[in-house]
């Protein structure tokens, strides 16, 4: 038949025999295609085998005969019927005709030959899935090759292997933090870690159950942090830095693994203290819950933390705890972060701020959290220097809803200090520990363990500092006590009040507002915080122990603009404590004491209570000398509060329009005032009565009381 239509279209044969053999099936004709269809085993062919000339007289006459050489032909069988087809529709076709024929016919073959090869793939995948269904059938042991039979898991096994999960993950967590805080990877560290002892590991990884612990000799934390750092607390030095730097900044060079070491090493100690009983520590003599540590069993049982103490320095140790209505995550918060800190000790803390955290804890907790922080403490007197401080804060996890934090102090530049504003100290393993009770309180053990010069104490204040009342735990309980009594109270659907003129509950919390940022500001001035830029002036007819300071205002909505004048001083009063604060927080005494009565007893139009103690409250108090009608009267917003470790009485004169607007829940943040007020404390030579406890059984010979105005 091929024959037959070279006959019949011989002319046009030719015609497409000029172009060559490319000519029959175009230029892009792949002619080593038919060479790869026949090396993948499935070769073209025409007719029944595609034998050249094999017509049926030859195949029958070839019974006899050896079979003939097969001669594969150049097209396949459906190419030459197209060609067939294509000459018998147009004997003469021209250029564009013959190559468009070859290009379908071309098209034809390569799909023909794609079709060929994802039969193979697809009969691969099938005879693959059949292995892996025999496999899965008959599973071979990997190690002898011998039949695998499972039998039936124990639940013991099972609980084995959950375990075993949970610790797989546990310590991917663990390489995490220990990465973050060396900065290199943990299984970069040259020493292995040693198996740490039992009470060790339980304390680090949280699992005593706060049982007793024995006070004996620091165990070594057994954690080898490589580089030649060992964890054992006798081998804590005080973190060296090698570079300038300025008292308050936010840089510091620091070698991580040694802030793991002393974190660990001071957590250790802060529990083996918070739970120490017999001679460790001993009772005060004010019938209170506070404790003074046995510096002597101190040092016979605990390795210095961070290194000796420094020649002039003296220690301050003390311990109290009590139940405080706050659970003990919001309080580990609180404590890791600057400025709820603050707000919670706003007496306290003059400023603080987070350098650098480290690690913000594990699992979405702050269980493991590790940050290095600044802060200023302060004591309510233009007499008592700020105490900075440079620390580390750990806090940890150490059962179902037990937990503490700890602070330690890491070196800083001393030279940086300004002598007269600031004295040296250093904060040795302080902190708290929490354990939560029913109904939303936890009970808290505190402890302050500081050293400090005792050549930057003013003589009227160093019974007062040494007996751990000024920076001590039982100031920082009864703070936390009271702020978080106020801060229930706030957070109350109604706000208990004793009010002559209606005040919406809106209005109380903007003067609730209002009054925090006059205690703060009065704090700030009193102490001559670096909150605020002050400018000390020197006075020739004022002693040392009065201090008058000016500083601009401008641009601030919550104060009048133009230079501010104040002055601030500290007196021992031969009363005590609990005298002072009754006379001056007694609105009908205010005419002996207070210009801006008129001369007359002062009248309470709103009282919103802030604590349970007696005394713990916002007034807005008006002369009653002046008219009820009087839209021009000036009124006075008060706050007192009182507790074991002071008073306070702090007012300022407000305008009455825009108190009225604060008492209708008007914004308060533009409200104008400067607050005056007293801070009275215990001098610290009080003994107990029989048979009293607490602030009211105290006979005290005298108070000190700080002015500012």
């Amino acid at each position: 038949m091929q024959f037959s239509v070279l006959a019949e279209s011989g002319s046009g044969w030719r015609k497409m025999d000029t172009h060559g053999e490319m000519g029959l099936l175009g230029e892009n004709f792949d002619l080593g295609m038919i060479g790869r269809i026949r090396d993948d085993g499935y070769e073209s062919r025409s007719g029944s085998d595609n034998l050249e000339g094999a017509s049926g007289d030859d195949q029958d006459a070839g019974d006899d005969q050896p079979p003939r050489k097969k001669k594969y032909h150049r097209h396949t069988p459906h190419q030459i019927q197209e060609l067939e087809s294509f000459f018998k529709e147009c004997p003469h076709p021209d250029e564009k005709q013959s190559n468009e024929k070859v290009m379908n016919l071309n098209q034809t073959q390569l799909e023909r030959h794609e079709n060929i090869i994802l039969r193979q793939e697809n009969d691969k995948l099938r005879a693959e899935n059949n292995m892996i269904k025999d496999a899965m059938s008959n599973p071979m042991c990997n190690q002898c090759g011998g039949p695998a039979i499972p039998g039936q898991i124990s639940f013991e096994e099972h609980q084995l292997r959950i375990e075993n999960a949970r610790l797989k993950d546990e310590l991917s967590r663990i390489c995490s933090l220990a990465n973050k805080f060396l900065g290199r990877p943990l299984s970069s560290l040259v020493a292995p870690l040693p198996l740490p002892s039992s009470a060790s590991l339980e304390l680090a990884m949280g699992r005593n159950g706060m049982g007793g612990l024995n006070v004996g000799p620091p165990l070594p934390m057994g954690l080898d942090l490589g580089d030649g750092v060992s964890s054992s607390a006798h081998m804590m030095p005080l973190v060296k830095s090698s570079m300038g730097m300025s008292a308050f900044g936010n840089e510091i060079p620091f070698d991580r693994s040694m802030f793991i070491d002393l974190a660990m090493a001071a957590m250790d100690e802060l529990l083996k203290l918070a739970q120490a009983e017999g001679p460790m520590w001993i009772k005060s003599s004010d019938g209170g819950g506070k404790e003074m540590l046995n510096h002597e069993e101190y040092m016979r049982t605990f390795p210095p933390c961070i290194g000796a103490k420094p020649n002039g320095y003296v220690s301050e140790a003390t311990r109290d705890s009590s139940v405080v209505i706050i659970n003990s995550l919001a309080l580990v918060e609180t404590l890791m972060d600057a400025n709820r800190w603050i707000e919670m000790f706003p007496c306290l803390i003059s400023r603080a701020s987070t350098i650098e955290m480290i690690s913000a804890g594990m699992g979405g907790t702050r269980n493991g959290a590790l940050g290095v922080m600044h802060a200023e403490l302060q004591v309510l007197s233009p007499l008592v220097p700020l105490r900075p401080l440079k620390f580390i804060r750990f806090c940890k996890q150490h059962g179902d809803g037990v937990w503490a934090v700890v602070d330690v102090s890491i070196d800083i530049n001393r030279e940086a200090l300004n002598a007269e504003s600031y004295f040296q100290c250093r904060r040795l393993p302080s902190g708290c520990l929490v354990q939560d009770m029913p109904d939303g309180y936890s009970k808290v053990t505190w402890l302050e363990h500081t050293e400090y010069d005792a050549s930057g104490v003013h003589q009227m204040f160093r019974s007062y500092i040494s007996s751990g009342l000024g920076f001590g735990a039982q100031r920082w309980l009864a703070t936390l006590q009271r702020q978080c009594e106020y801060l229930a109270t706030l957070m109350s659907p109604s706000i208990p009040n004793e009010d002559q003129i209606a005040v919406s509950l809106g209005g109380r919390r903007s003067l609730l507002k209002l009054a925090k940022r006059m205690v703060d500001n009065f704090c700030a001035g009193v102490c001559a915080s670096t909150v605020r830029k002050w400018d000390k002036l020197r006075v020739d007819n004022v002693g040392e122990d009065v201090r008058v300071m000016t500083r601009k205002s401008m641009d601030d909505p919550g104060e009048p603009p133009g230079i501010i004048l104040s002055a601030a001083t500290s007196v021992w009063i031969p009363v005590s404590q609990k005298r002072v604060f009754e006379f001056l927080q007694d609105e009908r005494l205010r005419s002996e004491w207070d210009i801006l009565s008129n001369g007359g007893p002062m009248q309470e139009m709103v009282h919103i209570t802030k604590g349970q103690r007696h005394g713990n409250h916002v007034s807005l108090l008006r002369a009653g000398s002046m008219g009820a009608n009087d839209s021009s009267t000036m009124l006075i917003l008060q706050e007192t509060w009182t507790d074991s470790s002071g008073s306070m009485v702090v007012y300022a004169p407000v305008d009455s329009a825009a108190i009225n607007v604060v008492m209708h829940g008007g914004d308060s943040a533009y409200v104008a005032l400067l607050p005056s007020g007293f801070a009275i404390v215990p001098d610290g030579s009080s003994h107990l009565k029989n048979g009293g406890s607490g602030i009211d059984s105290v006979d005290p010979r005298g108070s000190l009381s700080s002015l500012f105005c």
